[in-house]
């Protein structure tokens, strides 16, 4: 990676098992400070992105997500939770983002950049040997494009 904007932010994660509880990946998720964990199956592949927004659709019942509106749903969170608890149990597995946004440690700034304009994902896995072992979000890679933005701007301007 010679050179690449994103090498210093660089996160090294431990992967969720796709098998894992929503329960508890949530919380291993809160932990992390990221807005998401990569998932993978039992030998080590990828499975799939968990986080914030995959959470949400664990605990909101599906028709929420297809709603323009949820205007007219008065129930308050804490009825929502108590009607939807029982996803702590369930696997991750089945509200995982499966887009395959994984790149190899030879990943170019180039290619991170065009997999968060074109996929809803807030990080991407790297890998190594098809081994997930970090993750770039897309906050920190924004910053630190903007930073080389800047750096360049000034140079050019100087």
């Amino acid at each position: 990676m010679p050179d690449s904007i994103v090498s210093a932010v660089l996160r090294e994660v431990e992967p969720l098992s796709a098998d894992e509880l929503v329960g508890v990946a949530a919380r291993k998720v809160v932990e992390s400070s990221l807005p998401g964990l990569p998932a993978v199956e039992d030998d080590g592949t990828f499975a799939g992105i968990f986080g914030e927004r995959e959470f949400m659709a664990a605990l909101f019942p599906g028709y929420v997500g297809e709603l323009g509106s949820s205007a007219m749903i008065r129930r308050s969170i804490d009825e929502t939770i108590d009607r939807r608890e029982s996803c702590r149990e369930e696997p991750i597995r089945k509200y995982l983002t499966t887009d395959h946004v994984v790149v190899e440690d030879e990943y170019s700034d180039t290619q991170l950049a065009e997999l968060f304009l074109h996929h809803r994902v807030l990080i991407i896995p790297i890998a190594s040997d098809g081994r997930i072992h970090a993750v770039v979000t897309r906050g920190d890679f924004f910053q630190a494009l903007v930073a080389r933005f800047s750096d360049i701007a000034e140079d050019v301007g100087s």
